[in-house]
């Protein structure tokens, strides 16, 4: 199947962001060899930076195949945004579909008409307090099990200490390093033809985030968590923790006040 062409807004965009882009960051990039050449596919990448859709973008544009990122449909809508995102080829994500699989119809129609789709399968910048790579969603397993597709895996490192997650302020000194490395597509022919449970695209994720997170640990040279932080589970911890501390100033309360009248009494 034929590249799709890269297009104006493409190349527009390309023109503001690179220059940028190329002051701020060194560039080791690897593994492009494993970026098919034609024919749709599933870049799955981590995410730690607000920095790194924009460096990222610049890695797959200069393979020759531009990543088509997932975004709310409400972007699509109007003005010049509007006007960029579907210039660009972005891909609408329809949040309120109650089908799971028709909110990324889009995307399906995308690989199969030989698109990249890059994914961050995290859903949003890591929490992972070391910068590794978190539990995934299930949205690139849905779309790669439906389509049958290769799976990319991708892991950047370098944005992040250029812009660290949730941080205001760049880094800008020293110059910093964007590591990028592509690895081989990611076997998940044992998923395929068979019903999509939840456990089945729990598994499957699972699958392509441990790929994204060994191509990071080849990057950063030392070993990751055995188990990935899971934001739910945090927050479950987190609101078990919060109820602990109610429950031990409710009673240190409760005994402050019996003391008191222990003390009036005595009096």
């Amino acid at each position: 199947m034929p590249r799709r062409r890269i297009g104006f807004w493409y190349r527009f965009a390309a023109v503001i962001c690179k220059p940028p882009l190329v002051v701020l960051l060194r560039r080791d990039w690897r593994g492009i060899e494993h970026i098919p050449a034609d024919g749709g596919f599933i870049t799955a990448v981590n995410h730690n930076s607000h920095v790194d859709p924009f460096a990222y973008a610049h890695f797959q544009y200069n393979t020759g195949r531009v990543p088509r990122f997932l975004a709310k449909s409400g972007l699509f809508k109007s003005g010049f945004v509007g006007a960029a995102m579907r210039g660009t080829g972005q891909i609408p994500v329809y949040r309120e579909s109650t089908d799971a699989l028709s909110a990324f119809r889009a995307a399906i129609d995308a690989v199969n008409r030989g698109e990249c789709v890059a994914f961050y399968p995290e859903g949003t910048l890591t929490r992972d307090p070391e910068g590794w790579p978190m539990t995934g969603k299930t949205g690139a397993a849905r779309v790669a099990l439906e389509t049958k597709c290769p799976v990319i895996p991708v892991a950047q490192w370098g944005c992040n200490e250029l812009l660290p997650p949730y941080a205001k302020k760049p880094h800008l000194l020293p110059r910093k390093t964007h590591r990028v490395l592509a690895g081989p597509p990611v076997d998940l022919s044992r998923f395929y033809d068979q019903e999509m449970t939840a456990d089945l695209l729990k598994e499957a994720t699972e699958v392509i985030m441990a790929a994204v997170t060994c191509q990071l640990e080849e990057i950063r040279g030392e070993k990751a968590p055995a188990t990935p932080y899971d934001p739910r589970r945090e927050r479950v911890e987190q609101r078990r923790r919060t109820q602990a501390q109610a429950q031990r100033g409710g009673q240190e309360s409760v005994q402050s006040v019996q003391s008191a009248q222990e003390e009036g009494l005595g009096k």
